[in-house]
């Protein structure tokens, strides 16, 4: 077996078999390869690795150039995708080979930070990831928001297929980028895709003359479902405006399901507002997103509130393994190398989740990512305050 990098127009032959064969229906239909091969010029800046023996890929993994927010930082970020095996190199440990070479050679190119949406989160958190809120669902019918039909909100709602909208989805989205924790986007190559795609709808909210909220959407039917992507929204103005327009679909659909972040609480959207929020987790379809930090680098410059330093040691992980001394100063994290006696243990996955805010010091000993001495505790608690992130994309 020997593992090589290819290059977006050899996806179709490679990636095509194995992929299709795991995430689709299959046998799949006359021309699909075609459909997809034309389709690859958008995976151009994608690294795309295969595992092969006699010319033939029997596993592969990828990751898509992407960049994300980790507390007020924007990071270049490897969005881990296609991991894939044929049925008879499964659990060979060709996929293992393939992860430890792609999460070492995105890191050489630039990468700081990783995220992917697990199959099986037991098998990812050995290469250090460590899991991070889902999306949710809100599903409620239009006549709960009808409040909002009379109200007059300094603004107003356009609706445009994507092809239209596209270029002010994608500035509301970049300016998300700068501005929440975890929102993670396309570089323009992959990007590129949706404003070719008039499938969804998407609905622009604009006050004073700038973008504030978007969300896509489709109609499934009359009496039917309004089924929407993501609420995004600069504020509560921006949200009032989509909410608003979701409210005249009143005498058209039954129900409207929309995905929200965990920092969005529908059930306070309106006074006898009933509602439905799930987040729901199973494998292998619905998986929730998953992070880890691919260079020390990664710390340095995120916002916290603390002042103070904490010596740390990671283990078991080839990209981060080290003694560090971590410090906060004038609002921002410092780390550098060390060589004091270290006050935590730590391994990939429990630094990952106290960086990206999702557990705190005692949930990281408690799930098995590290030891914490009693005063390290409260050090890395104020340096790493819990602050739950919004991965919004889907790859």
């Amino acid at each position: 077996m020997q593992i090589r990098q290819v290059s977006a127009a050899e996806r179709a032959d490679t990636f095509f078999p194995i992929s299709t064969y795991a995430f689709m229906p299959s046998p799949w239909e006359a021309g699909a390869q075609e459909k997809y091969a034309q389709r690859m010029r958008f995976f151009e800046t994608a690294t795309s690795l295969i595992a092969e023996e006699d010319g033939q890929a029997l596993a592969g993994a990828a990751a898509l150039a992407m960049r994300q927010n980790v507390r007020g930082v924007v990071q270049d970020m490897a969005g881990v995708f296609s991991v894939v095996s044929h049925p008879d190199a499964r659990r060979r440990g060709y996929v293992r080979q393939l992860m430890t070479r792609l999460l070492r050679q995105t890191r050489e190119q630039g990468s700081t930070v990783s995220a992917l949406y697990p199959f099986r989160p037991s098998f990812y958190e050995r290469f250090g990831f460590v899991g991070v809120p889902r999306h949710r669902r809100a599903t409620f019918e239009p006549e709960g928001l009808k409040h909002l039909l009379k109200a007059e909100l300094p603004g107003e709602v356009r609706r445009v297929h994507m092809t239209e909208g596209f270029d002010d989805y994608t500035a509301l989205t970049l300016r998300l980028l700068g501005e929440r924790h975890g929102f993670a986007v396309y570089d323009e190559v992959r990007a590129g895709e949706f404003r070719e795609t008039p499938a969804p709808w998407v609905a622009i909210a604009r006050a004073g003359g700038e973008v504030v909220g978007a969300v896509t959407y489709r109609v499934d039917g009359y009496g039917g479902e309004l089924v929407a992507g993501d609420l995004l929204a600069t504020g509560s103005l921006g949200r009032a405006l989509l909410l608003q327009f979701l409210a005249r679909h009143v005498d058209q659909v039954a129900k409207i399901v929309v995905q929200i972040g965990t920092d969005e609480v529908p059930e306070l959207w309106g006074t006898d507002f009933v509602v439905t929020t799930e987040g729901r987790v199973d494998h292998p379809r619905r998986g929730g997103p998953m992070v880890r930090l691919l260079a020390i680098e990664a710390l340095n410059g995120l916002h916290t509130p603390a002042e103070l330093g904490v010596t740390v040691e990671v283990t078991g992980d080839e990209l981060l393994a080290g003694r560090y001394r971590i410090s906060g100063e004038a609002g921002t994290l410092a780390v550098e190398e060390s060589k004091d006696e270290p006050a935590a243990t730590l391994t990939c996955a429990g630094l990952s989740a106290l960086a990206y805010g999702v557990l705190d010091p005692v949930e990281v000993v408690v799930r098995g990512f590290g030891q914490v001495d009693g005063a390290a505790v409260e050090a890395l608690g104020a340096l790493f305050p819990k602050q739950m992130p919004y991965l919004f994309a889907n790859f």
